[in-house]
């Protein structure tokens, strides 16, 4: 029997802290949003291969304190899907744009994986429109992510990859591909959803059956899987501009999970900003906000203030 999928506007009906689904035309791109809550403004930036919806766990307890606006980036969800705008310097305008059209000067911001790299390059870019920034488990791509290895080194490595726990970055290679993705992936995204969530997650419970049929139906068509891939396609431009940044000033906090700490801690340097402190998140594989909400939620609270 097949169930109906509910809505962007049902889905963010159902949290509680009166969300609305709403659209916004900035940057000349139309942008999907999700807020709701009361206080100082909070941007929620998520990644591949997922929507707004990854913030559900975390949303209902920051709108108490907080304006939650959770985003569908360029070429997420709801949003639209142009053929070009993917570097994230681009796309920081967009979010920039879109502070200012919810009626801030300013607002914390907070970003997971796609969306932490995309919350950086926002802060360096528009830095009077973050005031304080998060990135939750991931770095910022630099030169040296031009040469991660694709393929397991050793025989404890392969043997871990062959039981379903951890994982080298082939996809970043896959979704440089042009048109090939697309005709491997559309009407079959699930496959690969319950890869990497097998592979990367620490309790494969704490993303549930609902929430995985959301993103696939997301990224099921040609133009998704295109638009997701586009933010792969642009790291080159954005490993260049990053070269052009000085070290940021705001503060920054990096959560990382068990895997991901060792090469957050070393990666979130001084080179990268004057202020930033890496905390690991305990029982967590990549996807903080399903897996540990409730750590990710105090952290961030305590950050933000």
């Amino acid at each position: 029997m097949t169930h109906t999928l509910p809505t962007d506007a049902e889905l963010a009906a159902s949290l509680a802290g009166d969300f609305i689904s709403d659209f916004a035309e900035v940057n000349g791109v139309r942008l999907h949003h999700v807020t709701g809550g009361a206080g100082e403004p909070l941007i929620l930036l998520g990644g591949w291969p997922q929507t707004w919806w990854q913030f559900r766990k975390i949303m209902p307890e920051l709108a108490l304190r907080y304006r939650v606006t959770a985003v569908d980036l360029r070429g997420m969800g709801g949003s639209a899907k142009p053929a070009s705008g993917y570097d994230k310097k681009t796309m920081a305008r967009d979010i920039h744009e879109l502070i200012r059209h919810l009626g801030h000067r300013s607002a914390f911001v907070a970003g997971h994986d796609i969306g932490a790299s995309l919350g950086y390059h926002l802060a360096a870019n528009f830095p009077a429109s973050v005031r304080r920034l998060a990135t939750l488990d991931l770095g910022v791509p630099v030169d040296a992510w031009q040469a991660i290895p694709m393929l397991p080194s050793s025989d404890e490595q392969e043997a871990a990859l062959a039981h379903g726990r951890g994982g080298y970055p082939w996809w970043f290679a896959l979704n440089q591909l042009r048109e090939l993705p697309e005709q491997l992936l559309a009407g079959r995204f699930r496959l690969l959803i319950d890869w990497l969530y097998g592979h990367m997650l620490a309790d494969q419970s704490s993303v549930e059956e609902q929430a995985r049929q959301i993103y696939a139906r997301a990224y099921d068509s040609p133009d998704a899987i295109r638009a997701g891939n586009g933010w792969y396609q642009t790291m080159r431009q954005d490993i260049a501009d990053l070269a052009t940044y000085p070290p940021l000033t705001l503060p920054i906090l990096t959560l990382a999970g068990e895997q991901s700490y060792p090469a957050l801690r070393e990666q979130m340097s001084p080179e990268m900003g004057a202020d930033i402190r890496v905390v690991e998140i305990k029982g967590s594989g990549h996807y903080l906000p399903e897996e540990q909400p409730e750590q990710v939620t105090r952290e961030l609270t305590a950050f933000f203030g």
